[in-house]
């Protein structure tokens, strides 16, 4: 029962989203405590929302770091001499560009976030990308494989899920 009022769920914001009855950020904190209160649960709604941001909070903080961090390490250059090579292999080939691409997000994709390989891999590609009238859901697809496949190593895993009290 719980996961056909889950899909339920789901499928009510995405509906109210995306027939912009709701803003996303309206629909994602009154749907669930709408279904909550529908299944009887509305006096336990606050306990859900202190777990919930406790469970979240770290990952939250985290990310936030993880952004500012290599964005300032974006901007001192840092990531430079790894573009710089990767965009004189490529050339103007596209296969290579493609080929370039996916190392790229690759390499970046070694310290286990993901937003920073987005940042770096979109910023050094896009205007590749754009000279040579390629498409760039190739590029964002791309990119995201190879972060798919580097999330599989030990350090990239999220954490284990914390036992129920």
């Amino acid at each position: 029962m719980l996961t056909i009022l889950g899909f339920a769920m789901i499928a009510t914001f995405l509906v109210l989203i995306m027939l912009k009855k709701m803003s996303p950020i309206a629909a994602l904190v009154l749907i669930p405590a709408l279904f909550c209160v529908f299944v009887g649960q509305g006096a336990q709604l606050g306990d859900y929302v202190i777990d919930g941001v406790t469970d979240l909070a770290p990952t939250a903080a985290m990310l936030m770091f993880a952004i500012v961090y290599f964005g300032v390490m974006i901007d001192v250059g840092l990531f430079d001499p790894i573009v710089r090579g990767i965009l004189r292999f490529c050339k103007a080939d596209p296969m290579r560009i493609v080929v370039g691409t996916a190392l790229l997000a690759a390499i970046v994709s070694l310290d286990g976030d993901g937003s920073t390989t987005f940042m770096i891999t979109v910023s050094a590609m896009y205007p590749l990308y754009k000279r040579l009238k390629m498409s760039l859901v190739v590029m964002t697809g791309v990119a995201a494989m190879a972060n798919g496949v580097m999330n599989t190593l030990p350090w990239a895993a999220p954490p284990p899920a914390r036992p129920p009290p």
